[in-house]
């Protein structure tokens, strides 16, 4: 048993008088971000000065006295929401110090009423957040029904409340809570992924691209069509507004339920996982292909491995984005330059006369460069043999536990 913050979803159903209040909540969090976003930037350019948290806070108080309908709702979503503020500006003078002014997280920019992601954040203090059986209750809203699909466990932290696109309510409850490791096993394993296949093991299997967006691509084009031809400010286009926004919803559901299955399956089964550290952002500039690599969700699937990983005392190993994997042999470690060519799936090695199925032969080179790259991190330089299997698992996994390392 191991204690860590676990987030648990459920999709609320509020009253009418609720669905009100958290709306309000929402309106009235997106009001202070945008304020204060405005007065940081009016100070700035001005005096060169910014504005801190804390004197954010101080002017927030004063705010309150003067706008009354600040007052109606939660203070913690005020509070998280200048945190949130403060957050994006440390981010974008973070990554713009590292990245030496080239793009990256980019200047924060003011909410819109109307935008995707709209939500609010509250937190636990003298039990104003409370569980029993189906209901929740939330600070200023009260107790609100919600669909138990999961057992929620652990000590509360906070719950964020968020409104979708197509009109739903959903909380994430943030808990502290105990879980029960996956039993220690032995087998390492390599990952290509890819477009045709979503990804290759090193031991042969082959994981079919389900291309969510692709299937429903269909639905997609007449609930679009639908909306464009439907008289502005009817209750049609309303309606086919939230038709469409239902469609994306189950594409992200049915993405998600793929990639949660699949991770866990990988993380039970194995104990080293050693994959390539794909730049998507980069990836997606190809016009040809942007569709297909947005569709699988690569970086997605590698955030589970990680997560999912440091709960159950896994290792997930990354390989880096310039390895030749697919170009090397994995018998002899000959370089063929023609592979470079995608439409090349099977080769035979002009060294050794070896024949490498593309993907298969990606996927074992990964393994081996990733254990390599562990072993000499934990001091065990003669973990690997000629072939680059692992000789001795239970060292490597010994060094790892006592190191403490948990991910490279």
């Amino acid at each position: 048993m191991s204690s860590i913050q676990k987030a648990f979803k459920v999709a609320l159903i509020p009253t009418h008088n609720q669905e009100v209040l958290i709306n309000k909540t929402i309106g009235c969090a997106r009001y202070v971000y945008n304020r204060f976003l405005a007065l940081k930037k009016e100070l700035y350019a001005s005096e060169g000065k910014t504005l801190n948290y804390n004197t954010c806070s101080q002017q927030l108080t004063i705010l309150k006295k003067e706008i009354e309908w600040l007052k109606e709702v939660d203070k913690f979503a005020l509070q998280n929401s200048l945190k949130n503020l403060e957050t994006a500006y440390k981010n974008f003078f973070a990554d713009f110090k590292k990245i030496k002014g080239k793009k990256g997280v980019g200047f924060p920019k003011f909410k819109k009423k109307h935008g995707c992601k709209q939500s609010y954040k509250t937190n636990l203090t003298n039990g104003n957040i409370q569980i029993i059986e189906n209901r929740l209750k939330l600070p200023k809203v009260g107790w609100v029904r919600f669909h138990k699909s999961q057992c929620i466990t652990g000590k509360l932290v906070n719950v964020t409340i968020s409104r979708t696109s197509s009109g739903k309510y959903i909380a994430s409850i943030l808990c502290e809570a105990e879980i029960d490791k996956y039993p220690q096993v032995t087998p390492n394993i390599g990952l290509d992924l890819g477009l045709k296949s979503y990804l290759t093991t090193s031991n042969g299997e082959t994981v079919d691209n389900p291309k969510y967006y692709r299937t429903q691509k269909r639905k997609l084009r007449k609930a679009h069509k639908k909306l464009s031809r439907s008289v502005k400010g009817s209750s049609n286009r309303v309606k086919a507004k939230i038709k469409l926004a239902h469609t994306y919803e189950r594409i992200t559901n049915l993405r998600d339920d793929f990639l949660h299955k699949l991770s866990t399956r990988l993380i039970k089964e194995n104990s080293i996982i050693c994959i390539e550290d794909l730049r998507v952002a980069n990836m997606v500039n190809n016009h040809r292909l942007a569709l297909s690599i947005s569709d699988a969700s690569w970086s997605k699937f590698v955030t589970m491995l990680e997560y999912k990983a440091l709960w159950h005392d896994r290792i997930v190993q990354k390989v880096g984005t310039f390895y030749p994997s697919s170009q090397t042999c994995n018998h002899c470690g000959f370089i063929n330059p023609l592979v470079k060519d995608l439409k090349l799936r099977e080769w035979s090695c002009p060294s050794c006369d070896n024949y490498n199925l593309r993907d298969v032969n990606a996927s074992s080179n990964i393994l081996s460069e990733g254990l390599r790259i562990l072993t000499a991190a934990v001091g065990i330089p003669e973990a690997l043999n000629a072939c680059g299997e692992l000789v001795r698992p239970g060292a490597i996994q010994a060094k790892i536990v006592e190191a403490g390392i948990t991910r490279l």
